[in-house]
Parts: C-alpha cells; structure tokens; sequence
C-alpha cells in the first residue's frame, strides 16, 4: 500500500463527506497504533496538495501505563514537523487498580476522549480526526445490532456542541488490511498497546465473527458497508458539490 494510495482513500472520504475546510486546525489522535500513524501521514501529505488549506497539530493522550514509549512518536512528528501534544493521566490507575473494573473499556473511553478533547480545546484546533477504519464502522454496526438491538454506527462527520468540536474520519474507506500493509512497506513505528484488555474485548469477538463471515460468504464486509451507506442512518448520506 503506498502512500498515494492511502491519500486518495483520504481524499474520496474528506471529499465525500466535506471533512476539511478552509482554515481548519486538525487534531490527529496517535494511539501509537497502526491506524493513528496511518491517518498522521495521511493527513500530513494531503496538506500539500488540498485546495482548502489547513494544518494538523499530533495529540497522544498518555493513560499511565509504565511501559508506554513515545519517544518514536515525537521523533516522527519532529521530522513531520507537526506540533504533538502528550496529555499525562492518571486513567490506568483509577480504572484497574483504584476501581477494578471487570469492563474497563467503555469508562476507559470516556476518560480518555475527556482528556483528549481538553487537549484540543487548549491547542486551539476546531476538529479532531479519528483513524477508525472500515472495518471499525462495520465492526460497530454489528457490536451495536448483537448487544443493543438497534442498527447504527459512528457518523464520517459528527458534531459535539457541548465542545464546539467536530469529529472527522478520514479513514473511512480504508480497510485495516491496507492500513497493515502501508505501515509494513514503510516501515512505521508502532507502539504496541500496553494495556492488558487489549484483544479481549467484545470488539474483538466481533472483528473475529466478520472474519469468519467474511471467509464464508466473501465481500460481506462490503455489502454491510454498503448497506450502511445506503440506509437511513443519519450523516451517513454523500453529500455532493463543496
């Protein structure tokens, strides 16, 4: 997967869903995974060519754990030149040791979009990226249809007013097979998660279950995308014309 490539899955998903406009100060959440690092590239390389001009700003939001290692990650914003932010917490402790929680990842996810987002407010950035893929928009229609009883997803483009922050996800279009071959030909430096939930969570059962789907009925993944774009969700409608 080549970086021209990615950006032209980037550029279909910005163009398609008006994700970028002029003026615009975006915060990139790095994870230190693959997907994070993907979406940093990518929006740093279509800087140099879309016609609404813009600019990034790299925000980690550092849980606690002792053994995370950023020290890549600002070696490659440094030769990216683009300012990265690392928002020290205390989330790690409260949650497995002060609270113990059994299910860590939803109040984990809160806490850590809270602290994310303060972030971006103090930086001065009006939009956040995610680097949620393909897979992970069908992964949570399915998580939401299995344990909630309701069809939805994510939106491309979701606004919070409570912050005045809008939400974009540029990697919409990618699916995580091309991310896992774009940071292998290049060589990036992902930072494994240190969290020990990390692989045995719902999402994980599911991602399993679209495999095995997949495996038997193949391109399933993509009618379900399909069908997701084609239904009645709200902001999943392409919006033509800029």
């Amino acid at each position: 997967m080549t970086l021209q490539k990615v950006l032209s899955f980037i550029r279909r998903a910005v163009d398609d869903y008006h994700m970028i406009e002029a003026g615009d100060s975006i915060a990139v959440g790095i994870s230190g995974g693959k997907d994070s690092l993907t979406l940093l590239y990518g929006l740093h390389g279509l800087m140099r060519f879309y016609p609404n001009s813009f600019q990034i700003h790299a925000v980690t939001v550092d849980l606690g754990f002792d053994n995370l290692n950023l020290n890549q990650i600002q070696t490659l914003c440094n030769e990216l030149k683009v300012p990265y932010t690392i928002v020290k917490t205390d989330i790690a402790d409260i949650i497995f040791h002060q609270r113990k929680e059994t299910n860590p990842c939803s109040l984990c996810a809160k806490m850590r979009k809270g602290a994310l987002n303060e972030a971006i407010k103090a930086a001065g950035c009006n939009k956040v990226a995610y680097a949620h893929h393909k897979d992970d928009v069908v992964e949570t229609m399915l998580m939401s249809l299995i344990y909630e009883g309701r069809f939805h997803t994510f939106h491309p483009v979701t606004y919070l007013d409570r912050m005045d922050l809008t939400v974009i996800r540029p990697l919409m279009y990618m699916n995580e097979s091309d991310v896992i071959g774009f940071v292998n030909k290049h060589q990036i430096p992902v930072v494994k998660s240190p969290c020990p939930a990390d692989g045995y969570t719902k999402r994980e059962y599911v991602k399993q279950l679209i495999q095995q789907l997949n495996r038997d009925n193949p391109g399933v993944k993509e009618r379900m995308f399909t069908a997701i774009q084609n239904s009645d969700l709200k902001g999943w409608r392409i919006l033509h014309g800029k």
